[in-house]
């Protein structure tokens, strides 16, 4: 289960998973938002769907506990084409 909540101009995001929880705290630009969404899905949208890429690559431990949104692409090249709304 991934959660997203806006507090502050930040997103707290819980994952729960296999009786154990994670948080994290992840910022976005809204220049990034807009780059991969062109506005048609929420913000905690795009930040649940890359949680569950992040997911499908990587363990919740091994999710960093606080980044900027754009580092994914940094890690996983392949982030911004598979998110990415056209």
């Amino acid at each position: 289960m991934i959660e997203v909540k806006k507090k502050d101009g930040e997103f707290i995001v819980t994952v729960e998973e296999g009786g154990s929880r994670t948080r994290h705290v992840v910022t976005l630009d809204n220049e990034y938002y807009e780059k991969l969404t062109h506005g048609k899905i929420t913000e905690e949208e795009l930040i649940e769907r890359s949680f569950e890429f992040l997911l499908k690559r990587e363990s919740k431990e091994s999710i960093l506990s606080r980044f900027n949104l754009k580092v994914i692409n940094r890690y996983f090249p392949e982030y911004e084409s598979k998110i990415k709304l056209t």
